[in-house]
């Protein structure tokens, strides 16, 4: 119903100066959706306060509300042509008048958790590209079209949402940071199994496809009861975000999903220092893919014990510490972190093993991500007991992935079963951590009815490692330096 509509916006977006790729269509495309969103939530609240005999106070001020600005109708019902802006007129309106109230909504909000908070947020961080005030006005005309009265309607607007999430991913420019593949997200969902009443983060939430799936997870589950529908909506769902794209997407996509204020956090979740996060701050369940290869400066290492410039590596910490005693996660991460042997790969593994349960390593196939040639595995892990045996399941999908065939929910049906029972096969085995050197710590991918899985590392890999073996020989001999 609405896929053509979003069809039409790409193609007028395509068409102006403003907007090069992928990723400004979907910037554009959200803030105009949140926008018309606003409206529809506004409507329906004065028609619940009107049926009670209430009178409704509505959060944007009648000159910056949806129709006034933007699709001001007549008698008809229809655009009224004479007061509807155009052109250089709305434009300027709304990048000097509209953007500027909404923004000044963060000022006025009475705490960070409130939808008029999250609008104050969304509009500091993005801007209007849309150069031209005519495609303005024609991608305005369709996006009133888009009707969030409906379940169904709000179903259909999320599912084309995360298409066009997928294919800003797909579009390169560190696409990964914004699509995890949503058939490995449900299965890490259905093996960690959160329940209502649980408090869910991603401290690197980039799109919150993991809060998103987790919500849909949960909202499925059967005898919801208002009590625990409020618990969904208000006290659940939790994310940090660096990026302000991804942030703005994130909070649309949460709210195309049916999470009205969404708990999103735009901050640099690493800048925190681990030793402050205390028990009241802690979660019942971690799901994340933290991006990988970042370089992390030295004062953000010193928030953390093991020092690293691996941006994953820092968060793995971050997610062991947010863990509360018994909560369980599941990680994804570059497949070399089982192997490495710098000091701080293998100090982190020693950690994990020493303070979680690792119960299971899923091997991803290579062409799992799309746009990004690293092999991943996925850690699921449960905080308060040593790790005794870890359980490793190899996904061999038996065809080699890419955007026309990629990985699908069917795929991954052997693992969530197997996983139950932690079944041994021709791809699954458990090694039992008494058998693990423990001066490398070392939980490489080793099928023993296969031989060794070798993990293939590419050049930057390989550099890397050097880099950071030869940056610890330089620390050690300064430190005999000083001795002597």
């Amino acid at each position: 119903m609405f896929e053509q509509t979003f069809k039409n916006i790409d193609d007028i977006l395509h068409k102006d100066a403003g907007c090069t790729s992928e990723l400004d269509y979907t910037e554009q495309s959200s803030w105009l959706l949140f926008l018309k969103y606003l409206d529809a939530l506004e409507a329906d609240k004065a028609l619940e306060a009107e049926l009670d005999g209430k009178t409704y106070s509505f959060i944007i001020d009648k000159p910056y509300r949806w129709d006034s600005w933007a699709t001001p109708k007549g008698p008809d019902g229809k655009l009224d042509h004479n007061t509807a802006m155009t052109g250089d007129d709305l434009r300027d309106f709304v990048n000097n008048k509209l953007f500027a109230y909404l923004h000044g909504f963060k000022q006025r909000a009475s705490g960070p958790q409130t939808i008029e908070y999250k609008i104050g947020e969304v509009f500091g961080e993005i801007k209007n590209r849309i150069q031209s005030g005519y495609n303005l006005r024609d991608v305005i005309e369709l996006v009133d079209e888009l009707r969030f009265r409906s379940q169904t309607e709000k179903h259909e607007l999320s599912h084309l949402y995360e298409a066009k999430i997928k294919n800003m991913g797909n579009a390169g420019r560190n696409g990964g940071e914004y699509y995890t593949p949503r058939p490995l997200i449900r299965a890490m969902i259905q093996v960690v199994a959160p329940k209502i009443g649980e408090r869910i983060y991603d401290g690197a939430c980039g799109s919150a496809g993991f809060l998103c799936e987790a919500f849909d997870y949960l909202q499925s589950q059967p005898n919801l009861t208002t009590s625990d529908q409020k618990t969904l909506q208000t006290r659940t769902f939790y994310g940090k975000e660096k990026k302000s794209l991804a942030y703005v997407i994130a909070i649309m996509n949460m709210i195309l999903h049916g999470i009205e204020a969404p708990n999103i956090v735009h901050a640099n979740t690493l800048s925190e220092n681990i030793s402050d996060i205390q028990d009241k701050d802690r979660f019942d369940v971690i799901l994340a893919n933290p991006p990988f290869g970042g370089k992390e400066r030295k004062e953000v290492q010193q928030n953390f014990p093991i020092k690293t410039g691996e941006t994953a590596f820092l968060f793995l910490q971050h997610f062991i510490k947010s863990l509360k005693a018994g909560g369980r996660a599941a990680i994804v991460i570059k497949n070399t972190f089982l192997s490495n042997t710098d000091n701080a790969s293998v100090s982190l593994r020693k950690l994990l093993l020493e303070s979680c349960n690792l119960h299971t390593v899923l091997d991803c196939p290579g062409g799992t991500f799309q746009g990004a040639g690293v092999k991943t595995v996925v850690l699921f892990f449960e905080k308060g007991a040593p790790t005794r045996k870890v359980w490793y399941y190899q996904l061999d999908v038996g065809r080699n992935m890419g955007k026309t065939n990629p990985l699908n929910d069917a795929d991954l049906t052997q693992f969530i079963t197997a996983q139950k029972t932690f079944a041994d096969s021709a791809q699954s085995w458990s090694l039992d951590v008494s058998a693990v050197n423990a001066s490398t710590f070392d939980l490489s991918v080793k099928n023993p009815t296969g031989g060794e899985v070798v993990a293939h590392r590419s050049p930057l890999d390989i550099m890397d490692e050097i880099a950071a073996l030869d940056l610890e020989a330089a620390e050690v001999l300064a430190t005999i330096r000083e001795l002597l």
